[in-house]
């Protein structure tokens, strides 16, 4: 899984005009949940925080945040919504989610088809059932994308859940004979 470190600060100003102002002066609002404890509102570099999230676009991340005037000295989260301009593409309000690194956690992993059946190649149609799988894991240990190959592949043949190899210490929610991919 990725790991992305971010700086942050505690957001002291609320309102839709007060984030408006915000947001002109080039910071993102911001708030952070954690499970049951309560929310805490953070403010972030703009441009750093686009980029960031530009770079994980589609993919899982751990974001470590260091927030400045925190009593923790690091925060392990996961983004769970980003809210943007539709018209600009300008952020508008992220929410994270706290996670502990060592307690299991339900993620979607997208899979990766590489390689050309060579079932299409004589005839074949490929048919994708599956884009993702839902794992679950610690986050350090969940991959990034699943690579699945289909190069060998024939007319008639598929590639199912339980034909895909993931690591010992992750396991898949989804069931083993789901079919992801076909040559029909």
């Amino acid at each position: 899984m990725i790991q992305v470190s971010m700086p942050a600060a505690f957001r002291e100003v609320f309102g839709k005009g007060e984030s408006r102002r915000l947001r002109n002066s080039e910071v993102t609002p911001a708030v952070l949940y954690s499970g049951g404890d309560d929310s805490l509102t953070l403010q972030f570099d703009a441009g750093l925080l686009f980029k960031n999230l530009f770079d994980i676009h589609g993919r899982n991340a751990v974001f470590t945040l260091a927030i400045e005037g925190d009593k923790k000295a690091e925060r392990h989260v996961l983004v769970k919504e980003v809210q943007k301009n539709p018209v600009t593409d300008r952020l508008i309000h992220v929410d994270f989610f706290e996670i502990e690194l060592d307690k299991p956690t339900n993620f979607t992993v997208p899979l990766k088809y590489k390689g050309a059946a060579k079932g299409v190649e004589l005839g074949g149609e490929l048919h994708i059932s599956k884009n993702v799988v839902h794992m679950r894991g610690c986050p350090l240990d969940i991959p990034d994308l699943i690579e699945v190959d289909i190069s060998e592949l024939d007319r008639g043949d598929g590639r199912t859940i339980g034909d895909i190899t993931v690591p010992e210490k992750v396991e898949i929610l989804d069931k083993p004979d789901a079919v992801c991919v076909s040559v029909n």
